[in-house]
């Protein structure tokens, strides 16, 4: 069996690297902002949702406007500069924010941090550059690993060194400024081994002038407009995606708010929730998802979302969370159905803008999810509570992700007679004119 390229193994590292720096720092990160707020974490959760919420929207907000424009910066001055620098921003970024005197400090050190986070274009085109056609599948099975493997192992990471309550070897009780210091510590080794080993990948000759046209990040969200099945069942996306940002952006605050979760014991449920999802996603859904079909894994997907959501917002005991996860892990089949779907409703020569539009509604569901399941969190868990709620208004932030959930069955069920047989049958069936285009399944 033929070895990894040098250069592959660097674009995994660099991928690994990026997805466990941002999860190292989840399971601590609400309570560094408790702290420059002046507040002890416990019992003032809600006070500090808000601002939790603000800054995970600004670093999703930057990433949206970014990634598009590191992409093109790479296809004008190759993809090693620009790797490099960000990396370099990453690594020095986590250390200022260990330090950070006040919240404004945290929001500037969030927004740099996602502009040079979304060196992930670069290095998809790192990694397209130097595999050939036939194998650049497997190249990009490199960005899905180095994913799987970083929110598996940062969480847990992030809750040993971040919980005073862990006794850590040669250094002590825990803090939760070692989870940053270990992000920016191995982000700048990665930019240090970079400097050394990665080669340039794109010639001279194959460069283009940058253009803030094609940095443009609303141009492939508009291009989903012409293609009207895959536009309906981005809608179901969309708002799926805002109940798991919502979910991301508060679970730590209504763990420690109902159960008294520390760090470890964050760290630890993340954990489980990585090693679940590679479970179905890596394993089960190439066995499932053609032994029962796209479109029935989709809809059962969301059928089990609403009800994981449920259970998160209603449990009473810590322990039953672990539970909610692994039955909530099978849903995960609904995310490679739905991409399996939509990737057959459009032709070979579009999939590229195809993710690229399904990539800024992410980032967008990421600043609407962030903001509204802690805004939600806020106001329930406040005096001023309009109704009581289960948790003490701590399960809001789930309930309002059920919701979400059920809403997101709706596009799925219009187009139902529709998935997925006749949207594959387009690709090979262009339309005869615009109005036909607007009647044709998939288009």
């Amino acid at each position: 069996m033929k070895r990894p390229a040098p250069a592959l193994i660097f674009a995994f590292i660099t991928l690994f690297l990026d997805v466990l720096g941002f999860s190292l720092i989840i399971p601590v990160g609400p309570r560094l902002v408790a702290k420059v707020q002046g507040l002890p974490f416990e019992g003032s959760e809600g006070k500090t949702a808000f601002a939790v919420g603000a800054l995970a929207a600004t670093y999703a907000l930057m990433q949206f406007i970014f990634a598009p424009i590191l992409g093109s910066l790479s296809d004008r001055f190759g993809r090693r500069p620009v790797i490099l620098i960000s990396l370099l921003g990453s690594g020095l970024d986590y250390f200022v924010m260990a330090f950070a005197p006040s919240l404004a400090w945290l929001f500037i050190t969030r927004a740099i941090n996602g502009i040079s986070g979304a060196n992930m274009t670069a290095c998809a085109a790192y990694i397209a550059d130097v595999t050939p056609p036939e194998k650049r599948a497997a190249g990009f099975g490199i960005i899905g690993a180095a994913f799987g493997l970083g929110f598996i192992f940062g969480p847990l990471l992030g809750g040993v060194l971040g919980d005073p309550g862990t006794h850590l070897p040669l250094i002590g009780p825990g803090d939760i400024h070692y989870p940053f210091l270990a992000a920016g510590g191995l982000t700048l080794l990665n930019w240090l081994y970079g400097c050394l080993v990665l080669p340039e990948s794109l010639p001279k000759e194959r460069r283009r002038p940058f253009s803030f046209a094609s940095a443009n990040p609303f141009g492939a969200i508009h291009w989903l407009t012409r293609h009207r099945v895959v536009a309906i069942l981005a809608v179901t996306l969309f708002l799926v995606n805002v109940a798991q940002f919502s979910l991301h952006a508060t679970w730590v605050l209504s763990m420690s708010a109902r159960f008294g979760w520390t760090p470890f014991h964050v760290g630890m449920s993340l954990f489980v929730v990585g090693v679940c999802a590679a479970i179905v996603q890596g394993g089960l859904s190439r066995r499932i998802i053609p032994a029962i079909g796209e479109r029935v894994c989709l809809v059962g997907g969301l059928i089990i979302a609403v009800f994981a959501f449920l259970g998160y917002g209603l449990a009473t005991q810590g322990w039953m969370i672990y539970a909610i996860i692994a039955a909530a892990s099978i849903g995960g089949l609904s995310a490679p159905a739905a991409q399996g779907i939509t990737s057959k409703a459009i032709p070979p020569t579009e999939q590229g803008l195809l993710q690229g539009a399904l990539s800024g509604l992410n980032s967008i569901a990421g600043m609407v999810g962030y903001l509204s399941g802690t805004l939600l969190f806020a106001h329930f868990t406040s005096p001023e509570a309009i109704a009581p709620l289960p948790g003490k208004g701590a399960s809001v932030s789930f309930l309002f992700s059920a919701m979400l959930s059920i809403l997101s069955l709706g596009p799925v069920l219009f187009v139902w007679n529709r998935l997925p047989r006749t949207v594959a049958q387009t690709v090979t069936e262009a339309p005869a004119s615009a109005a036909e285009s607007a009647a044709t399944p998939g288009s």
